[in-house]
């Protein structure tokens, strides 16, 4: 045919935006999505979009939709591939697998599967659960994918590398076309693909021409198109292929390669197109509309699909439905497949009036009608004149049907003979099943069985499978016209099998036209008859078994909802009821389940009042035996004789659950609630009370999933995916997950809130990082640019991360966190949440690993406590907090060889941690943050270091139980904050027990943690005759009163505070009365002499600068007002809230010459308490290591830091309460 130009008729679809992909939902729906990720579906018949917009967020790539309607699958260019809910569209599932664009999608024909493409690989889905059921399958530059029709195999196409076909199976290469060769020049390479319905041939593009692929044989063969430049893409309907290149599209038939139109023009380049399935219509995607063509217009009606299709605006013809031999007006072919030959007669006459030269086609239809109405002088004339109008076969077959009618059988079968030398070669076996038919209603059954029984199996052994299916189905339905219901079922059966996978059967409706014989539900009636016969034959169990089969086998919606049906199959079982329950019964109810297995089949029984109730105890049998499958198809055995019955849906649930098939059994679950809410009887809907709804578990599982969540990291790796994930994706995954569909799935009765806290604490389970950084890490930016850690660059760093969660993988954790890379540390809000959170989230982890870099493989006891590992900052507290810790060696092997699971456990590198650290091993492996006291939680610090000097502080937050904010930035300061809040919250001053160089935060905190590791003095322990001997002393010396006043001084001390960087410190304030240098010893050390009242001569070394050369008051002071109080006679302070010093220091106090606070004694004696403060002054007079400080011109005092710690002698027994003040001095 000459590439005429032409424009088709046609139907706009308007976007807001470029198009850029386009599908058919059906005949009459066209679903496109634009660039700017929008997704609309429109009826071509009324020009309306249906539902709501879809908003994908990027630029649609490829769309799909599902042949049974329920979903649309889109894939765009921010790599995502979304399932949509066809009805409703919202967003059903969403993933991100290629990484990148999404170029091609496509849907099973069962719709069980998706198959996409992008970022040179294809990817395999389920459509229900979204599990990835194959690897990635590399294919360089694939922009292309269809599955092909059985859903055995889909074809990819490659913009470089042409055209692969993939089993679904296993993923193997089964054919592999090899680059095509191209144009060096032209920017269009393949890009799309196409099946044959056979399956056998595979049509691809390239610039210029199609090539056409024979998969079984290997060959292939092209044809040049009406354009050899630029992109071309292609699509068919089996019978024939549209394609577009450039501006315009061509049509092409399938198996001649010949151009079979003319050219369909437009204005502007196609960028996409799609035909309808029956090949109606065709839609191209031009700038922002979609054309929709009505092909009708310019191909024959061979090239178009059989069946029913819906007429749109005037696009479709009237005679638009096309059946074998037969073609009439949708209308007329819905009543006459309704079964009311009047009004189609009536429709059919209307046609004809109607135009000045009916077609031969309706004048045929009309006769047939008309001999199903008896008129059969009116179906001559009609039958003659479809003749006169154009010979053919259907005509000559009306004119036989309508002499037959006047039992004229000679007549019927001499004109039939005349339809077959009209007829095309390929309707000839059709015509003779046709023929047969006419035979076996002139009375000759024998003969015509024998007949269509050669012509079956010539076609069977033929491997003709279209050929064969009509013929045994007919010849089921002949055997049943016999009577011969047995030999009728088995052919029924065997014709079901061979039945097209569209379930569009246009032989069996033209036959059903032609004579009257109906083949739906034929199966089913074949088998009452059957069960009917066999009954009467008092063969009750053979008809039992049937009657499951009837019960199996109605599947389709119209036989299921019959009401015939249904009422027959409740009185068929009532009457076989008396005969077999009492077998089923004795044996289900002996505790022998393997005999009531054997028993049932061939006794089956049901309940007179209830038929359903037989069915739910046959799968309670099964169940008990684990055989879940049996189970499962007898509860919807159940359901099908009573789809009300609430215990089907329970057996149906508990079978499916325990097949782990966990969708299915809550939507099974969510049916019997609905049937017992909406039952008229009370007593059901009572039962609705022993139930809980899946809503009401999810509800309780998410708050459950929220509470732990609340104390997990905030970004944690994906062990699997290697993704990094927020909560949000987190809770995602879980929802997918088989675990939290076990958990919805088995609560039906309770909330078991304990076992839901257990599964989801153990889903959300996480492996902590703990290592000592080597170089430039992975960042949590690297790992977003390259989505997951097993796509980071091949690099020593990055495999410590992909190591460590293999290693997490391993021990079956589903999530890990490491300090790299999952923490956004230029988010100040996050990272300073991680850091006051990292203590909690080792203490609360699945298990911690402890990668040592250092430690060689193999390697021997005392590595662990030499490796750089034992030294940084943050390890001390990753080793203490954890309950589970693994160590592994720099060849990732368990250390020293220990595979425990804990090494917490192991006492052998428990010990020489403890050894190393100087802490009982007990308090390493059940480590709280209250088994230290502070002295000793510094000791540990002292000997650790961090790059960043902050993070001296910041790592000891959790060990503190600090609540200080970090803040990089600050420096030093950050230990002054810490050691700041330590004195806060408790009072504690041992942090002011050290010597060497002043904090500038505070002169009387140090400027590093490493001087904790130094002892700190303790006086010796006086109790027992000592303490006795010491206070026999003092009541000699001290009177009563006395001795109370300076009780009362010390014990009604505040605790230390801190405001404003100020140390508010109460004290016993000793005055110095003269200051002198001895000498120097050093560069800047210094030897100082100090004249203490009360003490004498005191020397100490310092650096600090000693202002002699002017007059400024120094003090000594004894800030160990605890240990003077003594354990029994320490304060107890309720609240740091009710210690107001400030308010102390008002009217409670007084203020002395020299500037500090004097404490306010008690006015009253008080004789019993005498003893106890003989003991407070017996521990007074006790030496103790002073702090020296200089006050400054303002009145607040400064500490002279000293060298070494400044021990005093005390003061012994030779204490009066003039020489004991107790103070509290505010220090800078």
């Amino acid at each position: 045919m000459p590439a005429t130009m032409m424009v088709a008729k046609q139907f706009n679809v308007v976007f807001q935006s470029n198009v850029n992909k386009v599908t058919f939902a059906d005949d009459i729906q066209v679903v496109g999505g634009d660039v700017n990720g929008s997704i609309r579906r429109w009826n071509i018949e009324d020009g309306q979009q249906q539902g709501p917009t879809m908003h994908s967020g990027s630029h649609i790539c490829s769309i799909a939709v599902s042949q049974d309607g329920q979903w649309i699958v889109s894939g765009d260019w921010g790599g995502k591939t979304i399932v949509w809910n066809a009805a409703t569209h919202e967003k059903v599932r969403e993933s991100t697998e290629h990484g990148g664009q999404v170029w091609g999608i496509d849907i099973s024909r069962d719709c069980t599967k998706i198959v996409s493409v992008g970022n040179d690989t294809a990817q395999i889905f389920s459509m229900t659960s979204g599990d990835q059921l194959l690897p990635p399958l590399s294919h360089h530059w694939v922009e292309a994918v269809e599955f092909s029709p059985d859903g055995s195999q889909f074809a990819t196409a490659s913009y470089d590398q042409g055209f692969r076909v993939y089993s679904t199976h296993n993923g193997d290469i089964l054919f592999d076309s090899g680059p095509q060769v191209q144009d060096p020049t032209d920017s269009g390479q393949v890009t799309s693909v196409a099946w044959s319905p056979d399956g056998q041939q595979l049509f691809g593009t390239s610039p210029g021409q199609i090539t056409c692929f024979n998969i079984s044989k290997s060959s292939s063969s092209e044809w040049s198109i009406h354009q050899t430049k630029g992109r071309t893409s292609i699509a068919s309907n089996g019978r024939f292929i549209a394609c577009s290149a450039g501006s315009s599209v061509s049509l092409w038939d399938c198996v001649s390669h010949k151009q079979i139109s003319s050219i369909i023009t437009h204005t502007a380049k196609i960028v996409c197109l799609a035909l309808s399935p029956s090949g109606g219509f065709l839609a191209c995607g031009v700038g922002r509309k979609i054309s929709i063509h009505n092909l009708r217009d310019v191909l024959p009606a061979e090239y178009f699909g059989h069946g029913p299709h819906t007429v749109c605006n005037g696009l479709i013809p009237p005679l638009a439905s096309q059946l074998l031999l037969v073609q009439m007006s949708h209308a007329a072919l819905k009543s006459w497949t309704q079964g009311n030959p009047m009004n189609t007669e009536m429709l059919l006459s209307e046609e004809i009036r109607s135009i000045s030269s009916p077609s031969h086609y309706v004048l045929a239809s009309r006769a047939l009608i008309r001999v199903r109405l008896n008129h059969v002088a009116l179906a001559i004339e009609d039958a003659n004149q479809s003749l006169q109008v154009q010979p053919s076969p259907i005509g000559h077959i009306a004119m036989a049907v309508a002499l037959l009618g006047e039992s004229d059988r000679d007549g019927a079968l001499c004109t039939f003979d005349l339809a077959f030398l009209d007829c095309d070669p390929h309707d000839i076996k059709f015509n003779l099943l046709l023929k047969s038919i006419l035979m076996f209603e002139c009375g000759m059954q024998k003969e015509v069985i024998t007949r269509v029984e050669y012509l079956a199996t010539r076609a069977s052994n033929g491997n003709d499978d279209d050929v064969t299916y009509p013929y045994t189905q007919v010849l089921g339905a002949m055997y049943m016209r016999q009577g011969d219901y047995g030999r009728a079922v088995a052919l029924i059966e065997r014709a079901k099998n061979l039945a097209p996978k569209d379930q569009q059967r246009p032989p069996l409706m033209t036959i059903s036209l032609i004579f009257g014989w109906s083949f739906d539900g034929l199966d089913i009636v074949a088998q009452q008859h059957l069960c009917d016969t066999l009954y009467a034959e008092a063969r009750t169990a053979e008809a039992m078994k049937v009657l499951l089969n009837i019960v199996r086998s109605s599947e389709d919606k119209e036989i299921q909802g019959s009401k015939a049906t249904v009422e027959w199959i409740a009185d068929f079982t009532k009457k076989c009821a008396t005969t077999l329950e009492h077998v089923g019964d004795e044996a289900f109810g002996s505790a022998q389940h393997g005999d009531g297995l054997l028993q049932y089949p061939s006794a089956l029984s049901f309940s007179p009042s209830s038929p359903a109730g037989q069915f739910i105890k046959w799968s309670t049998a099964r169940a008990a035996k684990g055989l879940w499958e049996d189970a499962l198809q007898y509860a919807n055995d159940a359901l099908k004789v009573d789809p009300s019955c609430p215990g089907g849906y329970e057996a149906k649930h508990m079978a499916l659950h325990a097949m782990q098939r966990y969708d299915e059994a809550i939507e099974a679950f969510k049916s019997m609630l609905h049937v017992i809410e909406q039952s008229d009887d009370s007593a059901i809907r009572q039962l609705r009370k022993s139930y809980i709804s899946p809503s009401e578990t999810i509800a309780t599982i998410d708050h459950i999933v929220r509470g732990i969540l609340e104390g997990c990291p905030l970004v944690v790796i994906d062990v699997v995916t290697g993704y990094l994930c927020d909560g949000p994706e987190r809770i995602h995954i879980f929802k997918a997950s088989p675990t939290f569909k076990e958990l919805v799935s088995s609560m039906t009765r309770e909330l078991d809130n304990k076992r839901i806290r257990r599964v989801v604490a153990s889903f959300f389970g996480y492996v902590m990082f703990s290592h000592a950084w080597q170089g430039p890490e992975p960042l949590y930016q690297n790992v977003k640019e390259a989505k997951s850690v097993w796509d980071l660059p091949d690099m020593p760093l990055n495999e410590k991360l992909r190591n460590f969660c293999k290693e997490s993988r391993r021990l079956g954790h589903n999530w890990a966190w490491s300090d790299t890379c999952c923490i956004d540390k230029t988010t100040s809000s996050i990272l300073n949440q991680s850091l006051t959170s990292m203590y909690k989230w080792y203490a609360d982890s699945a298990a911690t690993i402890v990668f040592l870099a250092g430690v060689a493989h193999p390697p021997k006891l005392g590595d662990l406590t030499s490796s750089i590992w034992t030294t940084r900052a943050w390890t001390l507290q990753e080793l203490l907090a954890p309950k589970v810790v693994i160590f592994y060696d720099s060849k990732w092997k368990p250390y020293l060889g220990d595979t425990g699971a804990n090494h917490k456990e192991s006492p052998q590198i428990m010990q020489e941690l403890a050894d190393a650290i100087k802490i009982p091993r007990g308090t390493i492996v059940t480590f709280s943050p209250d088994d230290l006291g502070v002295r000793e939680k510094l000791r540990l610090a002292s000997t650790r270091n961090a790059t960043v000097k902050e993070d001296v502080a910041y790592s000891l937050i959790g060990i503190f139980k600090s609540d200080i904010r970090p803040h990089y930035g600050e420096g030093a300061d950050a230990l002054g904050h810490l050691l700041e809040e330590i004195v806060a919250r408790s009072g504690e001053v041992t942090v002011l027990a050290w010597s060497g160089k002043s904090s500038s935060y505070n002169s009387c905190l140090p400027a590093s943690v490493s001087v904790y590791s130094r002892t700190s003095y303790i006086p010796p322990l006086l109790e027992g005759e000592a303490m006795e001997a010491c206070v026999t002393e003092l009541r000699g010396k001290l009177p009563q009163r006395e001795a109370l006043d300076i009780y009362d001084q010390i014990n009604t001390l505040p605790l230390a505070r801190f405001a404003t960087r100020r140390l508010h410190l109460p004290c016993i304030v000793f005055p110095i009365r003269a200051i002198s240098i001895q000498g120097q010893h050093r560069r800047e050390e210094m030897l100082c002499r100090a004249k203490v009242s009360g003490l004498g001569n005191v020397e100490f070394m310092t650096t600090d600068d000693i202002p002699l050369d002017k007059w400024q008051k120094f003090v000594l002071v004894h800030p160990w007002i605890r240990h003077i109080r003594g354990p029994s006679s320490e304060p107890a302070w309720e609240d740091d809230s009710e210690l107001d010093t400030d308010s102390d220091l008002g009217s409670g106090s007084d203020a002395g010459s020299d500037g500090v606070v004097l404490i306010q004694s008690a006015p009253t004696p008080r004789v019993g308490d005498y003893t106890r403060a003989l003991h407070m002054i017996a521990r007074l007079g006790q030496p103790f290591n002073a702090l020296l400080l200089v006050q400054q011109s303002n009145g607040d005092y400064r500490r002279v830091a000293a060298e070494n710690e400044i021990v005093v002698s005390g003061l012994g027994t030779n204490i009066t309460s003039r020489n004991i003040r107790a103070k509290v001095l505010e220090i800078l």
